[in-house]
């Protein structure tokens, strides 16, 4: 019988059903929990779905994970990961009876004595170093005199990240002292009712719902400023053992801050070390994501933080030794690794609608590999209305993206970006 993977979300973001799509080619039988309308939902690869509530988040995992018997949960977000550790400290204190939850989250996310660390930048900083990682200065910013002897020590520019956050939300880069007192009082305060309730009522996100609704403060960190670019690592790992490993620069991003749209694959034995020194260190499973930032003078790459989660690029397929999903599945199956086909022999990939939806006149979608789902019909239209929402929703859109805007022309858009697929 084919082992069985719980894809765990609590969003609606598209690279979480591209995963489950190549979780279902690499040979499991793949059910998710998910909220409503996610893109999931478009897809045949999912065997059983299961509502997540952002209201009740635990009671849905467990009722998914009751139901559907997995061998492996894949957490797709931050906070489905939060809730997984939350769930897994509600079983323990059921002792006996809670420990075969316990035993299947442990098993697919790495050691319960690691949950505090992956979502604490401070301490995680912390204990890279103590491997001997790479790592920019950073410390816990508490308050404002806190912050003050921060800058007084290591001057401008500076930057503030607040803990359980992803995708650039909630890092800022600050350049003066004014602008650093606001920027840390914005972290550290819980989330305005109206923002959380405009994510919940319009973009179908409950994420802020319960931190709003309880006040919860974030914890803040100050870190060393690289300068540099970016660059990010990938890895399936079972046990403390990377099996697995994906390494790319950013290339493009959808804003300062925010996620990557075209990447670049590269090989980088300093990054491939520091990703394998942490899975052992912190005992981790399943998939999660390094960030580093590359030093534009020396070459030299900085861990900046952890993604104790699948990331976007999970899904991608580019051979032995970059398949993630085949190399889970030898891992939970006990068989030989049997890589899909390579996806592409280009270095560099255009993520869509990623790119798409930044710039629907980039040259990369003619020159990289443009990584559109032609194969999957229903989500590729998903993802083209939610380009198309977003495009309409920008001031004085130029002329030529006026065909990417037009909903008439959704069959035109879709020929055009298969064109550009294959090409």
């Amino acid at each position: 019988m084919k082992p069985i993977v719980l894809v765990a979300t609590t969003s609606v973001w598209f690279p979480t059903a591209r995963l489950a799509i190549a979780l279902q080619r690499a040979g499991f039988t793949v059910d998710a929990v998910c909220p409503p309308h996610s893109p999931i939902s478009k897809i045949s690869a999912v065997r059983r779905r299961y509502t997540y509530s952002g209201l009740y988040p635990t009671s849905s995992l467990m009722h998914a994970i009751e139901n559907a018997n997995p061998d492996l949960i894949i957490p797709g977000d931050d906070l489905a990961a939060r809730q997984l550790h939350f769930l897994y400290r509600r079983e323990q204190a059921r002792g006996s009876k809670g420990r075969k939850t316990c035993s299947l989250i442990e098993s697919s996310i790495g050691s319960a004595e690691s949950f505090s660390v992956v979502f604490e930048r401070a301490t995680f900083m912390r204990i890279a170093e103590e491997e001997g990682v790479r790592v920019p200065k950073t410390r816990v910013i508490g308050e404002i005199a806190d912050l003050e002897r921060w800058i007084t020590e290591t001057g401008f520019p500076t930057v503030l990240k607040a803990d359980g956050t992803s995708g650039g939300d909630g890092v800022r880069i600050v350049r003066n002292s004014a602008e650093a007192s606001r920027v840390f009082q914005e972290l550290k305060a819980p989330p305005l009712l109206a923002r959380a309730a405009k994510r919940a009522l319009v973009d179908r996100d409950r994420t802020l719902v319960w931190p709003s609704v309880l006040r919860r403060r974030s914890s803040v960190s100050a870190q060393a400023m690289i300068t540099g670019h970016e660059a990010t690592t990938t890895v399936a790992c079972w046990r403390g053992k990377v099996l697995g490993t994906l390494h790319f620069e950013v290339v493009k991003k959808s804003y300062a801050a925010g996620p990557a749209t075209v990447m670049r694959l590269i090989e980088h034995p300093e990054m491939t070390a520091s990703a394998e020194r942490m899975v052992r260190r912190l005992n981790l499973s399943g998939i999660h994501g390094f960030d580093f930032m590359i030093e534009a003078n020396t070459g030299n790459p900085y861990l900046i933080e952890i993604n104790p989660r699948a990331t976007q690029v999970g899904h991608l397929t580019l051979g032995l030794g970059r398949d993630l999903p085949a190399a889970l599945l030898s891992a939970v199956t006990g068989t030989e690794v049997q890589p899909a086909a390579k996806a592409t022999d280009k270095d560099t990939v255009a993520l869509f609608p990623q790119e798409w939806m930044r710039d629907p006149e980039s040259p990369f979608i003619q020159s990289a590999y443009h990584d559109v789902p032609s194969d999957e019909p229903q989500l590729l239209e998903a993802c083209i209305q939610r380009g198309m929402k977003q495009l309409r929703s920008r001031p004085q859109q130029p002329k030529q993206e006026a065909g990417y805007q037009n909903p008439v022309s959704l069959s035109m858009i879709k020929a055009k970006l298969n064109e550009s697929r294959h090409e």
